[in-house]
């Protein structure tokens, strides 16, 4: 097969994991006997200072003519400590989902036996815990309607029944793939929104009686998922709500270096880390690489190369049992392994396998 893959470092470690997960992916590719091509793209702060676009033209062209986008992380504290700032890179992170059409985003929360020692919850609770996110990724109070001056401002969740439907069937197709468990999380008690995705939910789960369907409100979603996280096997709701229970859902795990992502819909994908761009180690050779190296998995997935996606989890859990771990996630008394220094030692693995 042949891929041609856009590659957005972006901001902070961005630069640092993406090349570990290049470097696997084209291990991975002259294994199988695909090609692959690069081309790179700069975006959020980088390309701000750059162009002052955090999502430039060129970058758009550059995506829309690949067939995957591999994307690391945007974000900096000199925008991030100026409230007055214009232009900001998580504008470009927008931009990118919306010229894509990227409405859904599926974020596994899997758990690894060999780090429940590192999730704040009880071990009981954790262990085998394994579901999917599914947020809805163009619509709500991140694209509506905005106003702010110095005495008011707001935000207008606003959503469509096209919207809505759209992102349901996706997840009824992976609960489908699943344990057949659905949960559709709202505020309907409250919202009028959430009205509105509650209604549209109650007709598409007629078209699908062989999945179990159940409802919940955000606040007890959130509750949910810390006192019995082995309940959830695919999880649907909208942009706000699934940004913050994703980030919750990511903790479960004990690092939020382990967890891909991807971002699917009208045009090219994208598959990224769900950690942000860490800039405080930035060029410190510490940031952990596995998420970066699974989203890699999670493309090659997403073309039916499952054999591909396969070996590249068997080389992450190889790499975890054997001690081979950025700091943050090093057993005590482990040896030192840096962002670089896993990366080479998966790619070797790979290539041995």
């Amino acid at each position: 097969m042949d891929l041609k893959i856009a590659v957005l470092p972006g901001d902070g470690i961005g630069p640092e994991i993406s090349a570990q997960g290049v470097a696997v992916m084209s291990a991975v590719c002259e294994k199988f006997g695909h090609t692959v091509s690069y081309e790179y793209a700069i975006c959020g702060a980088d390309a701000i200072d750059k162009v002052g676009n955090p999502f430039p033209e060129e970058t758009f062209k550059i995506c829309m003519d690949a067939d995957a986008v591999l994307f690391s992380a945007v974000g900096d504290p000199k925008f991030d400590n100026d409230p007055t700032a214009k232009v900001r890179p998580e504008q470009g992170l927008l931009a990118m989902r919306k010229k894509l059409g990227l409405f859904a985003n599926i974020r596994p929360v899997e758990t690894f036996d060999c780090l429940i020692h590192k999730s704040p919850l009880k071990d009981e609770l954790v262990r085998g815990a394994d579901f999917i996110c599914i947020r809805e990724l163009t619509g709500g109070m991140y694209f509506g309607e905005k106003y702010q001056d110095d005495e008011k401002a707001y935000d207008t969740n606003a959503y469509t029944r096209p919207e809505i439907e759209r992102i349901l069937e996706v997840a009824y197709q992976y609960a489908l793939r699943r344990r057949k468990h659905l949960t559709v999380v709202d505020k309907a008690n409250v919202l009028a929104s959430s009205r509105l995705w509650r209604q549209v939910a109650k007709e598409v789960a007629a078209k699908y009686p062989e999945v179990e369907t159940d409802y919940m409100f955000v606040d007890n979603a959130a509750m949910r998922m810390i006192q019995d996280p082995k309940f959830f096997d695919v999880m649907v709701t909208e942009n706000t709500f699934g940004d913050i229970l994703t980030d919750e859902g990511s903790c479960i795990t004990g690092s939020m270096g382990l967890l891909p992502s991807a971002s699917t819909g009208e045009h090219t994908p994208v598959f990224e880390p769900i950690h942000g761009s860490w800039p405080q180690a930035k060029g410190l050779n510490i940031a952990n690489p596995l998420a970066q190296i699974l989203s890699v998995a999670m493309l090659f997935e997403y073309f039916n190369l499952t054999e591909e996606g396969k070996l590249i989890r068997e080389a992450v859990n190889a790499s975890l049992d054997a001690d081979v771990r950025t700091p943050e996630i090093q057993v005590e008394g482990g040896a030192k392994y840096g962002t670089k220094e896993v990366g080479e030692w998966i790619v070797n693995y790979i290539k041995n396998a």
